[in-house]
């Protein structure tokens, strides 16, 4: 019985949020729910301010100390909100790691099988390799969403009243 009443509240709930949207392409598009801290460059401000959204309107967001119109926002800090950050964070870590993991398993090998550390040059130019596409991919993420263009910041309001 409490099971069906959490699933019937959780259905009422109004799923509110800020888009993100950057051309047609959903893959493409953020969402800030309220709840959500959200760190934002306004026009009145030159500076990033981090702040926790308590609720939307269709013509402003309120924050927990601002109240901000959606077209005063330059722009908005995406960093640990893009999905396709994630997929770059995956692919340096794991260049990184396979270039330190070879590394190590040929230095224990000749420890094992010759008594004294020696690496092979092909493993140390290999293990070059991986470690230093890891390091270039390390800027290579999306940091912020600039309203400028196609980009376009949403409020969406999604209440039946």
């Amino acid at each position: 019985m409490a099971m069906l009443l959490q699933v019937a509240y959780a259905q009422n709930q109004p799923k509110d949020f800020i888009l993100l949207k950057r051309g047609s392409n959903q893959k493409s598009q953020i969402r800030f729910y309220p709840g959500e801290s959200i760190t934002y460059k306004s026009k009145k401000l030159g500076y990033f301010i981090t702040d926790k959204i308590v609720n939307l309107d269709t013509d402003f967001i309120y924050l927990t100390e601002n109240i901000l119109s959606p077209a005063d926002i330059e722009e908005i800090d995406i960093r640990n909100k893009d999905p396709r950050n994630r997929t770059l964070r995956n692919l340096t870590a794991l260049f990184i790691g396979a270039g330190g993991l070879l590394l190590t398993v040929d230095g224990v090998n000749s420890i094992y099988q010759e008594g004294n550390l020696n690496i092979d040059s092909g493993i140390a130019t290999t293990s070059g390799i991986l470690i230093g596409t890891g390091l270039v991919l390390l800027p290579l993420r999306y940091k912020t969403f600039k309203q400028k263009g196609n980009n376009r910041i949403q409020v969406i309001i999604m209440r039946i009243d």
